[in-house]
């Protein structure tokens, strides 16, 4: 079967995956009974008015009498969906359906996906501002920079519970923990390895500030208007910070001899010419979706000493943000916490990074139809599907909110 081929086969069983039996990933179910008149009386009038009163007097118990506590908005405008770009809205659904699926999967939280036609980033964060007493955090989702940095800070600002741009912080989190890792197999430290980072939106500013605190000395980024220069006028105050290449410096010179090549861009943006200029023991993060930056099996083939990631389940190093951003809520909501904050980001890096390094449990081999595997270049990341990762991850993210004063309980 060729390549074509695979791929009208894989579009043909997504689309019966998303339509059969039912359409969509998602519905909602009771939690408690209501077949009898005493299961209405208490699941609706007259009985719902006691815990009514209570929250009036109290806004901390709609903790205790909903499922504030346990529930989470996935929110998108549709205008950055996966490497797909601005196709709005709607057609963005399936994701934030696939991301409230996840949610539960993984850590049991139950999720509304929440697809907002926004007018600007105005009209977003009021959308969002307006529904979110009812929910315990609010996870923003496939919103284009420079959008998504107003938003999220607004939102923040505004509101006491967890607000979380997920293609930010939940992939900065994922390529910290992966990167240390590989860097560790390839025998070289971050600190004096020079990082490339193709992609300057959303995702690859929060990379570059997250490699930045876990000591990174060297980072370049670029856009698709070139490289982040000290010179270029046309940078937002978001890119600024991070404009360190020299003037005049193009892609070419901003890939030969980086340790690290890492793309958060579209298929293509990390030229196979740039392959044999890379360092020594080379670190690749080709990490769009569907379609990575570059073939994984292409860099396979010329450079045979790389450890390469893509955020594909069907290849091996999954660095996706699906082993993020379920713990990370989990650990928020586990001790109500009013933010993610830095310090529950950088618990989340440790226990990803630490869980690699622990011996698989045979369910996961099984689920995985693997025989064996073991930390090295095959295995720098967890598998999404292994159980430990809830307390590995959240259990930590919420020892983090407790002592970094975030916590309410």
């Amino acid at each position: 079967m060729g390549e074509g081929d695979r791929q009208d086969d894989l579009r043909r069983r997504a689309l019966a995956y998303h339509a059969l039996p039912q359409p969509g990933k998602l519905r909602v179910e009771p939690s408690k009974p209501c077949a009898t008149q005493e299961d209405l009386s208490l699941a609706y009038t007259p009985g719902v008015a006691a815990p009514v009163r209570a929250i009036a007097a109290d806004p901390e118990c709609a903790y205790d009498y909903t499922g504030k506590g346990n529930l989470v908005a996935v929110i998108s405008n549709g205008t950055a969906v996966l490497g797909l770009g601005n196709v709005g809205p709607l057609a963005g659904k399936p994701v934030m359906e696939g991301k409230a699926l996840l949610f539960k999967r993984f850590a049991d939280i139950d999720a509304f996906d929440i697809e907002v036609d926004a007018r600007d980033a105005e009209h977003l964060i009021d959308v969002v501002t307006a529904i979110a007493p009812g929910f315990g955090g609010i996870n923003l989702e496939d919103i284009a920079a420079p959008d998504c940095f107003r938003v999220e800070s607004a939102l923040q600002e505004r509101l006491d519970i967890p607000v979380f741009h997920d293609d930010q912080h939940g992939t900065a989190v994922i390529v910290g923990a992966a990167l240390q890792n590989a860097l560790e197999i390839q025998g070289k430290a971050l600190a004096s390895a020079k990082v490339a980072i193709v992609g300057a939106g959303a995702a690859g500013l929060a990379i570059a500030r997250m490699l930045r605190r876990l000591g990174a000395g060297q980072i370049l980024l670029s856009d698709k208007d070139g490289v982040l220069r000290r010179d270029r006028r046309d940078l937002s105050p978001w890119h600024t910070p991070f404009a360190v290449a020299p003037a005049g410096m193009v892609l070419a010179e901003m890939l030969a001899g980086a340790d690290v090549v890492i793309g958060v861009s579209v298929r293509g943006a990390i030229p196979a010419e740039a392959l044999p200029g890379l360092a020594r023991n080379p670190v690749i993060f080709a990490l769009a979706n569907p379609d990575p930056e570059i073939d994984p099996a292409l860099v396979r083939r010329l450079r045979p000493d790389a450890i390469i990631a893509t955020g594909r389940s069907d290849l091996p190093n999954q660095v996706n943000n699906v082993l993020g951003f379920p713990f990370l809520f989990r650990g928020a909501l586990d001790c109500r916490a009013r933010q993610i904050n830095e310090a529950m980001l950088l618990a989340a890096v440790d226990g990803l990074a630490r869980l690699a390094r622990e011996p698989v449990p045979d369910e996961i081999l099984a689920a995985y139809g693997m025989q064996e595997c073991r930390f090295g270049p095959q295995y720098i990341i967890p598998k999404p599907l292994d159980l430990r990762l809830r307390h590995w991850v959240a259990d930590a993210v919420a020892a983090a909110g407790r002592a970094s004063g975030v916590a309410r309980r």
